[in-house]
């Protein structure tokens, strides 16, 4: 396994994995949340010590690139319940795009020893767009408890 995170200096991300903000536009789009950048991007890790990514939504659309190792799963959530997994491999499924509000989680699969990804936000990334999933937002989808506990605290 390449040792991405240190050749592109990535740090612990609070989702689970590891990042690193790779490009903000300098051009502003104004939202319900405020002024944003109208784009932002990262790399996103995850390896066998970090697995998996916590389940959260954002306002915006996100674009997920798997560039190097995987598989990676990632598993999302309307705000109606309906669950769907998603799996991503180098030269197959490459690409993913979660639009604003849907629930969304990553973890490797299989034998996978890492996923290197990039994400391109829309618009770009705020923490005030951001929320991690509790227990309790899933309570009016009791199915689905069981399926989404690993990505919850």
């Amino acid at each position: 396994m390449p040792d991405w995170r240190r050749r592109l200096d990535l740090e612990a991300h609070p989702e689970g994995g590891f990042f690193r903000r790779t490009y903000t536009s300098p051009h502003v789009t104004h939202t319900a949340g405020g002024p944003r950048p109208t784009a932002t991007s990262i790399h996103y890790l995850l390896t066998r010590d970090e697995p998996r990514g916590r389940l959260h939504r954002n306002r915006s659309d996100i674009l997920h690139f798997l560039l190097d190792g995987g598989p990676v799963e990632y598993v999302t959530v309307t705000s109606d319940g309906v669950l769907e997994r998603v799996t991503l491999r180098v030269g197959d499924r490459h690409f993913l795009a979660v639009p604003g509000q849907v629930w969304k989680a990553s973890q490797l699969v299989g034998d996978a020893t890492h996923a290197l990804v990039a994400e391109v936000v829309t618009p770009g990334f705020d923490y005030a767009d951001h929320r991690f999933a509790v227990g309790e937002d899933f309570a009016h989808l009791p199915a689905l408890r069981a399926e989404l506990a690993p990505f919850l605290p």
